[in-house]
């Protein structure tokens, strides 16, 4: 039950966040497709990112060490930081309210990036 608390306010929180970010989030922009290519560095780790099945959400997992904190970090093509969000091992996150367009992200543990890529929000 705990994890699932944790879980639930993770989501509102990113929800507000999400919000208050310029240009995220309007009807205009709603999300049709999403697509995620990633490079793995390091396999010791397990990072799942992945949209739902309607592609309203983008579910973000990690996996590795007991007791570990990843961070992801989601840029726009310009640069601009739009999102930043931490797990602990083994949790579940969700990102919402993307605008069509291109992005990068990077996931690391601690200082080390153990994964990166690009999404394309259509």
């Amino acid at each position: 039950m705990k994890t699932l608390s944790i879980l639930l306010i993770s989501i509102f929180m990113l929800g507000l966040q999400s919000q208050s970010s310029a240009g995220i989030g309007h009807p205009e922009n709603r999300t049709d497709t999403i697509v995620i290519s990633k490079s793995q560095i390091s396999k010791k780790y397990k990072v799942k990112i992945f949209p739902s099945s309607s592609n309203e959400v983008i579910f973000f997992t990690a996996s590795g060490e007991s007791g570990k904190v990843y961070q992801l970090f989601v840029f726009d093509m310009e640069g601009k930081l739009i999102k930043q969000t931490q797990i602990r091992n083994k949790e579940t996150t969700l990102l919402t309210n993307f605008n069509k367009g291109s992005y990068t992200f990077e996931v690391f543990s601690d200082d080390e990036r153990i994964e990166n890529g690009t999404m394309e929000v259509r």
